[in-house]
């Protein structure tokens, strides 16, 4: 019997468990008001109420049996990152407040790109670089990128001029790939965008983003190719459920 099956013929087992024992009950009562009471006694009584009552406390205490089975319930993903979880939200916090950057730059917005590129910095001042020492080669290697990724979002907060302020983004968003990669970044799947005339003819621009459709902070549209993603995601992290 399949497993659907199953679980359609318990939710019959279960209901018939209530309404066979009320049944039994009901002609019990209907007997001792007719004439003729014989095949009934007083014990066929009690064990009709018995049955009743562990029918009714079986489908009040266990009602996950009589909900419908459900297979995309039958697996569940857990993502078990390598990091703590403060080391994850503070990452986090660094990207969510570069992605706003990233939007403010394709209206563009000087005042919507000083205010995201304020919380950037922010982010990336409060970002637990410290967690990666307990492993001395990544910590080594992640912290010249974090560190031009702090001084890029200095430079892009005081850089006169929205194409100075560009090209900022431009190397921090280099350093910000850098970092990542180097971290293995295993929250989410990131990818990596370019628009090769940026800056120029064979001068490109590139930028992190969460999807694979993402306008180009850069100031040209319709131009965006995705040229590689960042996906450190655990897979082999299901687990039946319960």
């Amino acid at each position: 019997m399949s497993e659907i099956g199953f679980m359609n013929f318990k939710g019959i087992v279960d209901i018939l468990g209530i309404v066979l024992p009320a049944l039994i009950l009901l002609l019990g009562i209907i007997r001792q008001f007719s004439k003729n009471r014989r095949g009934h006694n007083t014990l066929t009584t009690i064990f009709a109420i018995l049955l009743l009552l562990i029918g009714l406390m079986h489908f009040y205490l266990f009602p996950a049996g009589n909900r419908p089975y459900d297979p995309e319930s039958k697996l569940k993903p857990i993502h078990v990152s390598k990091h703590s979880e403060s080391f994850n939200q503070s990452l986090e916090q660094v990207l969510n407040f570069y992605y706003k950057t990233t939007e403010a730059f394709t209206i563009p917005d000087t005042s919507s790109i000083h205010q995201s590129g304020t919380n950037l910095k922010i982010a990336l001042d409060n970002f637990k670089m410290d967690e990666l020492k307990s492993d001395t080669l990544i910590y080594e290697t992640a912290l010249q990128p974090f560190e031009n990724a702090k001084a890029e979002a200095s430079s892009l907060l005081t850089a006169s001029s929205i194409d100075a302020k560009r090209m900022s983004l431009k190397n921090l968003s280099d350093n910000l790939f850098s970092l990542v990669s180097i971290v293995h970044y295993d929250i989410a799947k990131l990818y990596w965008l370019e628009c090769d005339k940026a800056f120029g003819e064979n001068n490109p621009g590139n930028w992190l983003s969460k999807s694979e459709e993402s306008s180009n902070p850069y100031g040209q549209k319709d131009c965006a190719e995705v040229k590689t993603n960042i996906n450190f995601v655990p897979v082999d992290t299901t687990i039946k459920a319960k």
